[in-house]
């Protein structure tokens, strides 16, 4: 099978003249029942573009391209199934406390772009990153980094590597690199409840209900 020609380009998908019901509009048409179910893009339109962010569009449009997970690569018998599934998932859904409802349908972080990656590669949940990185506290407190100062030390130091999206980090981090791309460096503003909520970290001397600031840099993917 041929592959398929992407609508928009990633500078189209950004700029706000394309509304996001446009996006949603599309991987609702092109995309596979079980892919639109991973990535909770199933249900009324204005809906799912309500409640998703345009950086989560695009990780979906981009996934969807990579992994060909389009309609016609289904059998009768997954939709079925898959069908079965969501109105299980749907009836549970409405069972969840109302607060984790809007917990989910609005991003508890921030992002600005340093530098921007190849908007080729992205990655998916599972795959392991490298990532360069400074955490700092609201008043400029550096907490965290594992960039090193002198050139010797920089040499001998590494960056950080994790499988991403599968709870191995706090999950502002989790869901914002799903959003970059390889080389791209941003600046990370992470609310307290997707960083460390009302406990803090005491050993890294974050306290209780921290905003905080990272800057980080996707060096690689696997």
């Amino acid at each position: 099978m041929a592959d398929r020609a992407r609508p928009w380009s990633l500078e189209e998908l950004r700029n706000e003249a394309l509304p996001k019901r446009e996006i949603v509009h599309f991987l609702q048409e092109q995309a596979a029942h079980r892919f639109l179910a991973e990535h909770k893009l199933l249900g009324q339109i204005k809906n799912v573009a309500k409640t998703a962010s345009k950086d989560q569009l695009i990780t979906a449009y981009n996934q969807l391209f990579e992994t060909k997970s389009f309609k016609d690569t289904e059998s009768t018998e997954q939709v079925a199934e898959q069908v079965k599934n969501i109105k299980i998932d749907e009836s549970q859904t409405k069972m969840t406390k109302s607060e984790e409802v809007v917990d989910e349908a609005s991003p508890k972080y921030t992002k600005s772009i340093l530098k921007k990656g190849d908007k080729i590669n992205f990655p998916k949940k599972g795959d392991i990153v490298h990532c360069w990185y400074t955490g700092k506290l609201q008043d400029g407190t550096v907490f965290d980094t594992n960039i090193q100062s002198s050139s010797k030390k920089k040499k001998a130091s590494k960056p950080l590597s994790f499988k991403v999206g599968v709870g191995k980090v706090i999950r502002g981090w989790d869901e914002a690199l799903l959003t970059m791309s390889k080389g791209e460096k941003a600046n990370l503003e992470i609310e307290p409840e997707w960083a460390y909520g009302k406990k803090g970290q005491p050993d890294a001397k974050i306290p209780p209900n921290a905003k905080l600031f990272f800057e980080i840099e996707l060096v690689d993917i696997e």
